[in-house]
């Protein structure tokens, strides 16, 4: 019986050493060197011949986007929307104007974000990308491994909606 209790105690203080083992050899997940691509996304001024003449009522400073981001590997765009009105909005229409670093358009398109942006809010928000092949990535982004074309993306604002009510 004594030979069994020298057991009994020698088996907490194994598990304990086990368990002190592996604290130390965890796998870190974190990476490192990132940062952060907090640059402003250029607006589109009327006069542009690819913008309709309606566009001259709506003002451009309604919104502002910053924090664009697209990787080569990516399906979706994302960025960052501030309202910069004075009224609540529940979704906002933009136009997205994709060049390459010489000012080639490559694609003009026109999304609808639903959101609920409370006056001078921002939210992170994903479209789906124009980039269906992931062959490109944002310039200001990080360079990819595989072999990509960096772009710039303009906007300007077509419209946004407030909700009526609660």
């Amino acid at each position: 019986m004594k030979n069994w209790n020298k057991h009994i105690l020698i088996i907490p203080l194994l598990l304990l050493l086990l368990c002190v083992n592996t604290l130390d050899a965890r796998t870190r997940t974190t990476r490192k060197n990132l940062r952060s691509t907090q640059v402003p996304v250029v607006v589109l001024e009327p006069g542009d011949d690819f913008l309709p003449d309606s566009l001259a009522q709506i003002d451009p400073n309604a919104v502002s986007l910053k924090g664009y981001s697209k990787r080569a590997s990516d399906s979706k765009e994302s960025f960052f929307i501030t309202n910069n009105t004075e009224h609540r909005m529940s979704a906002v229409r933009l136009l997205l104007r994709y060049t390459t670093m010489s000012g080639e358009m490559l694609t003009q398109r026109t999304v609808t974000v639903p959101v609920n942006l409370r006056p001078g809010e921002t939210k992170l928000v994903a479209v789906k990308s124009f980039d269906i092949q992931r062959l490109f990535y944002y310039y200001a982004g990080p360079v990819p491994r595989k072999q990509a074309t960096p772009f710039k993306v303009a906007f300007r604002l077509t419209g946004y909606d407030i909700p009526v009510g609660n």
